[in-house]
């Protein structure tokens, strides 16, 4: 307790930002490099903060989570979880490639169909859904998971007043978690497994899924295989043919190299932070690369050893996958402009930068959080010799609108006027969180193609055909 008192009572005035130099794909690099004029333009225009969306890097990373799953011998289908991302581009650019979509409401099951995917390539889950997304998966063919013994009644009824059958997975808890509030106990799912045949007039079930917290790859390959344990026992109770399990999302990907991401847990303290915020967990920012950790779960040993891509080949089980920031691995980044600069070097040895806009367009803080990738500081000003401390603000009110609690070391000083760039901030990031707070208007999104032999590049607002 007294070593946790010093760390606390530690003046911050010497203490140095520790880099947590950002990854950038190269599309994303080439918009930096050579293309700094038509950002720093659409900055000016659209307003800040602006999210840029990159729709060709989206689609990039569904062909490698393909290829993944074909590498591991597996059948799989790709859902594109929507909650990561409200812009309609990536669903549009789903319903191209063929890649379903996972819903949790209305409004979003309403999104998809209008991008042009089929109610048979949606999923819609989320905890006792009501009865008008209901009504409305049920008439376009789409597969419901259902969490509970009432929710499965209701959408039975459902079905039988549209004369159409559900198709249902039985949501269920797996042994990992069993406190979970999501899905079926036990004996609720062996409940529901019945009913399902006592209701085979209106209800299809097609397998199983389930909800977890955290990335762990073993993990995950544990409750899938639990999940293919029930679908075994479903069939073997009679006519049902369960042949899907779904292992949700919670795919990790690398913000960050794993050396930096190390060396920074081993070091990182509340001095590092403006008002010496002490947080208490971070995403894995050096974490495995999405399609990495998919052949993890699919290699993983389960039954006497046996690889959990084998069992599921051998009982002739389909995966389904719903992966979310792993399709939006830097297929987007948030551009902010400095509005003012607080210079606190002498007294506190950090300044504040407060920028146009809020932290609400930087939604980590919804986990209790921070987005610890450094921002990138836009200028014509060149580099200075010292690095310029600093954490930034949003311009709220509100004593907590920080975008960044950390102390970024900043290669010059930053001055009204410049532009922040945050990285990779399209999986959850840009707007989870958003809210028209002050009577803000809600950011844009401008979507980005890169031209092909050297053309400029295409842009235009989300939303707009």
């Amino acid at each position: 307790m007294l070593i946790s008192r010093q760390v606390l009572e530690r003046s911050t005035v010497d203490v140095r930002p520790f880099a947590l130099t950002a990854l950038r794909h190269p599309t994303v690099s080439t918009l930096l490099a050579n293309h700094r004029v038509l950002l720093a333009d659409l900055l000016d225009g659209l307003g800040s903060p602006l999210h840029v969306v990159l729709p060709e890097i989206f689609e990039e990373n569904v062909v490698k989570l393909r290829q993944a799953f074909t590498e591991a011998g597996v059948t799989a289908d790709i859902l594109f979880a929507k909650k990561a991302n409200k812009a309609d581009c990536y669903v549009r650019s789903a319903a191209t490639l063929g890649v379903g979509v996972d819903v949790a409401s209305t409004p979003e099951l309403v999104k998809a169909l209008a991008g042009g995917v089929p109610g048979h390539r949606i999923g819609v889950s989320g905890p006792e859904k009501d009865d008008t997304l209901h009504a409305l998966a049920v008439q376009h063919g789409c597969l419901v998971a259902v969490d509970s013994i009432s929710e499965l009644r209701r959408l039975a009824a459902t079905a039988r007043l549209a004369r159409r059958h559900a198709s249902v997975l039985l949501r269920s808890r797996t042994a990992g978690q069993p406190a979970s509030r999501f899905g079926l106990s036990a004996a609720e799912r062996e409940t529901a497994v019945g009913l399902c045949a006592e209701l085979e007039d209106h209800i299809s079930l097609r397998g199983f899924s389930f909800h977890l917290n955290g990335y762990s790859s073993a993990e995950r390959a544990t409750a899938a295989n639990e999940m293919i344990g029930h679908c075994l026992n479903a069939r073997r109770r009679g006519s049902l043919s369960t042949d899907l399990v779904n292992i949700g999302g919670g795919l990790p990907i690398r913000y960050v190299e794993p050396r930096l991401w190390n060396e920074f847990l081993a070091q990182n303290e509340p001095a590092h932070y403006h008002a010496t915020k002490d947080f208490k967990d971070f995403y894995p920012y050096g974490g495995q690369p999405a399609a990495q950790a998919l052949r993890a779960i699919m290699a993983h040993p389960v039954d006497c050893g046996e690889r959990l891509s084998a069992k599921a080949e051998r009982n002739g089980i389909r995966f389904m996958v719903e992966p979310g920031r792993a399709l939006l691995d830097q297929a987007g980044f948030t551009m902010y402009r400095v509005q003012q600069v607080d210079d606190r070097r002498d007294s506190d040895g950090y300044a504040i930068v407060t920028v146009t806009g809020s932290s609400f367009s930087l939604s980590e803080q919804w986990f209790n959080s921070d987005y610890l990738p450094d921002p990138l500081l836009m200028s014509a000003q060149p580099a200075a010799d010292e690095t310029f401390p600093a954490c930034v603000g949003g311009s709220t009110c509100l004593e907590n609108d920080i975008v960044t609690w950390r102390k970024i070391g900043f290669p010059r000083q930053v001055r009204r006027g410049d532009h922040l760039v945050y990285l990779n901030t399209a999986g959850y990031q840009m707007d989870s969180n958003e809210s028209p707070f002050h009577d803000a208007a809600l950011p844009l999104k401008a979507v980005i193609r890169l031209g092909d032999d050297g053309a400029p590049p295409r842009w235009q607002l989300d939303g707009i055909q």
